[in-house]
């Protein structure tokens, strides 16, 4: 059964037309739906027609299966998608500037990198883009001020240009001035660096943020830990995300995971800087959240050593703040669970 989330406002339209129902109720069925109502609780619209969509389409919004909430705020929900009980993780996080909510884009992932807990269990499927949708308005929903949330960032569970028809979807219906209507400027794509992929989405021109997952500085040591390497060398990947910049006119975010004896040495830091050195871009370090496996992230001072040595290569760099590290909440650490 196709859910009701999947819709635009001109699709609405036409199903209702197609069941004889006046078109008009279509904006208000679908702005209703963006402010977090379920069909049948939606207040203005006849009973009749609610009771028509609940047997046309899947009408719920995620249900919410378990939330543990960090010692930062940050909050992760486990959500049931559908009622053959598809589960996936979404994070809220409360920075100075507002909330931020982080999305799941698949079920399981096929990348495989290996300081990424969303892969270890496998892929199922792609998200379609009303699922995706609907963890936004959830928790937009659970936000007791109703406002709208300020940022998305598709950094949960998945490769999103590996789901691309439905991730870019996802962004016109976000942005539809009767919904949710939060600019695409306001959202972020972190992809683990598919260049054809890229190259497809910059000529979209979507105005969404491009974060990288870079993660090394050669091709050597990027194959050992993202399988994707060793089908797309770093000069291709790089190519790729200025020619995003050139479309765009947006600026690439670079994220790299410090790891202890693998990619955090001076001489990375170096080698990343020469790369990146006369491209408008930033770099997002990030000390390793740990996942459960071999990997650790270096001690704090051979993190700072890393970023000034980047800094005084010329490189624009920060230090991410881990969130939610203690409910397995951060980057790297939602997983694919199959049981609550």
């Amino acid at each position: 059964m196709k859910n009701i989330y999947d819709l635009s406002i001109n699709e609405l339209k036409e199903h209702l037309v197609s069941i004889g129902e006046p078109k008009f109720r279509a904006t208000q069925v679908f702005s209703l739906l963006h402010k977090g109502y379920e069909v049948m609780d939606m207040p203005t619209i006849p009973a009749s027609l609610k009771e028509k969509l609940s047997q046309d389409f899947y009408t719920k919004l995620p249900q919410i299966k378990t939330e543990q909430i960090s010692k930062d705020g940050t909050r992760k929900y486990l959500l049931e998608l559908d009622s053959i009980g598809t589960l996936v993780e979404c994070v809220l996080m409360t920075q100075e500037y507002g909330k931020t909510v982080c999305v799941s884009t698949q079920v399981g992932c096929k990348m495989g990198c290996v300081f990424c807990a969303s892969g270890r269990e496998g892929f199922v499927r792609n998200l379609t883009s009303g699922e995706i949708l609907s963890q936004v308005i959830l928790m937009n929903k659970l936000q007791n001020d109703n406002a709208n949330t300020m940022r998305i960032v598709l950094m949960g569970s998945g490769e999103p240009l590996d789901n691309f028809d439905n991730v870019v979807r996802f962004f016109e219906l976000v942005n539809t001035k009767d919904g949710l209507n939060i600019s695409t400027r306001n959202i972020s794509l972190s992809t683990v660096g598919l260049p054809k992929q890229i190259h497809r989405f910059a000529d979209l021109q979507t105005g969404v943020n491009l974060c990288i997952s870079l993660h090394a500085s050669n091709d050597m040591v990027r194959q050992k830990i993202m399988p994707t390497a060793r089908k797309y060398p770093i000069v291709e990947l790089i190519d790729s995300a200025k020619y995003y910049f050139q479309k765009t006119g947006r600026r690439v975010i670079f994220e790299y995971s410090l790891i202890d004896g693998v990619n955090s040495a001076l001489e990375h830091a170096r080698e990343l800087g020469a790369l990146l050195r006369g491209f408008p871009s930033h770099v997002n370090l990030i000390n390793l959240n740990p996942t459960g496996g071999a990997l650790k992230p270096p001690s704090r001072e051979v993190a700072m050593k890393f970023m000034d040595t980047l800094i005084k290569s010329g490189v624009s760099c920060t230090m991410r703040k881990s969130k939610g590290q203690d409910i397995d909440g951060a980057c790297g650490m939602l997983k694919l669970r199959k049981t609550v």
